[in-house]
């Protein structure tokens, strides 16, 4: 096991194209960090990185405190895992495993050792003499991880490994990566584009945006307090609403399409501070819920779109203005499109973001 830190890390590619900008971001000894973001945002490139596929334009990179810029590849001790298997066809799962400790020379017996102890790991047992095509989609992919924990690496670096797993298939495998997790305690770098893996996953998450960090914290914290109404858009199923706002003549609540929706005093304070234009409202669909009859002003009056009935819930899709937000609301009774549906915001569930879109009042800000 290994600490994994980066220090202002750029990547230019050939072109100028900047994959990553200014990237400073530890990892703990045994920590399971979650890398998300949308695609193009550096995800890969901070495990090329690290794995010394790519090389960095400038700053540091540390693993178990040492600085690996110029080590070869195979001098890092890191096992990275792809989406795409890149099991060979033509070797059985005993060959496939077997093949990254054989072309390090190791004794036969020792890679009999390391062999069998993954395939128990990872319940491969029954299927080591079969080939690759011979195996379902989360067999492959149990073996492709087979084959770097045979390694004994100090860190695993997993590059969107389910992405090519239906539905279900995605939370079995996502349940044995716990497991083996849990059992070898070592350091993982996981990127994924998938939210539910990176929170269910990840000790903590970071999320990157157009190649600079933009926040890292556990998943609760990440959830609970977003710095940036990138973040609080990026991450939730369905994500956060966030709708155009400026502070109210009273100084204390927020006009949002004529209705008024207050705030609480420390909010209020910073978005008096701010001057008070160009702010932004999020509220997550869960928070939403109806308003009373006679709310009045105080309710958001918003036009049904459609709704997705899930049985225990409803997702009503709707239009605020030019706006579009959803709430996550019980199934009490049906709506209709084009029904007018009096929303309640409640002050202690409001996020407010500034023009520059840094929350605030809140939020963990990255670290520099």
């Amino acid at each position: 096991m290994a600490s994994v830190a980066f220090e202002h890390v750029d990547k230019v590619f050939p072109g100028g194209v900047a994959a990553l900008s200014d990237l400073s971001l530890e990892v703990a000894d045994g920590e399971l960090l979650a890398i998300v973001g949308p695609s193009g945002c550096g995800k890969s490139t901070v495990l090329r990185l690290l794995a010394g596929l790519d090389v960095p334009t400038r700053g540091a990179i540390r693993l178990d405190g040492r600085i690996v810029n110029e080590l070869p590849p195979q001098a890092r001790n890191v096992a990275m895992v792809f989406q795409d298997y890149a099991l060979y066809p033509n070797r059985t799962v005993r060959g496939n495993l077997a093949f990254p400790l054989e072309m390090r020379r190791l004794p036969r017996a020792e890679v009999a050792r390391r062999v069998e102890a993954a395939a128990d790991l990872l319940e491969l047992r029954p299927v080591l003499d079969r080939l690759p095509r011979e195996l379902s989609g989360g067999q492959r992919q149990r073996v492709a991880m087979g084959r770097a924990l045979v390694r004994e690496p100090a860190a695993f670096l997993l590059d969107e490994p389910l992405s090519n797993l239906d539905a279900k298939l995605r939370v079995q495998v996502r349940a044995e990566i716990v497991e083996l997790r849990r059992r070898t305690r070592t350091t993982m770098l996981y990127v994924t584009h998938d939210q539910v893996e990176a929170m269910t996953l990840g000790d903590r998450v970071a999320v990157l945006h157009q190649g600079r960090l933009q926040q890292v914290a556990p998943p609760r914290a990440l959830y609970d307090r977003p710095a940036s109404a990138f973040v609080a858009g990026f991450l939730g199923s369905p994500p956060m609403n966030l709708l155009p706002a400026r502070l109210g003549g009273d100084g204390a609540s927020l006009d949002v399409e004529g209705a008024r929706v207050a705030l609480p005093p420390a909010l209020a304070a910073a978005a008096r501070a701010t001057g008070g234009d160009g702010l932004t409202l999020g509220v997550r669909p869960e928070a939403l819920a109806l308003a009373p009859a006679g709310a009045g002003a105080e309710a958001l009056l918003a036009r049904v779109e459609h709704v997705e009935y899930l049985g225990h819930e409803s997702l009503l899709h709707l239009a605020l203005g030019a706006s579009r937000l959803v709430a996550r609301l019980a199934p009490a009774r049906p709506f209709a499109p084009g029904e007018r549906v009096p929303l309640h915001v409640p002050s202690a569930a409001v996020h407010l973001f500034a023009k520059d879109g840094a929350a605030l009042a809140g939020g963990d800000a990255p670290p520099r």
